[in-house]
C-alpha cells in the first residue's frame, strides 16, 4: 500500500503541474489515467465513490 500511495502522490503532483501549465497532451492523459488507476486502489476510493453518488443523487433531486 505504501508504494500505491506514493504513486498516487507522484501522479497527482505531475497532473497538477500539467494542468497549471495548460500542457494538455498525451502525457497529461497518461498521467490522469495513471493517477486514477492508483487512486482507485487506495483507501480514498470508497469516500470518493460515496461523494460521487451523493452528488449524483442531489442533482437528480433538483
Amino acid at each position: 500500500m505504501a508504494i500505491t500511495v506514493s504513486l498516487v502522490a507522484v501522479f497527482g503532483l505531475v497532473l497538477f503541474f500539467l494542468l497549471r501549465s495548460k500542457e494538455l497532451g498525451y502525457g497529461a492523459a497518461f498521467t490522469a489515467a495513471g493517477f486514477g488507476f492508483f487512486l482507485a486502489s487506495t483507501g480514498a476510493a470508497t469516500p470518493i465513490n460515496q461523494l460521487t453518488n451523493s452528488v449524483i443523487d442531489a442533482l437528480s433531486n433538483l
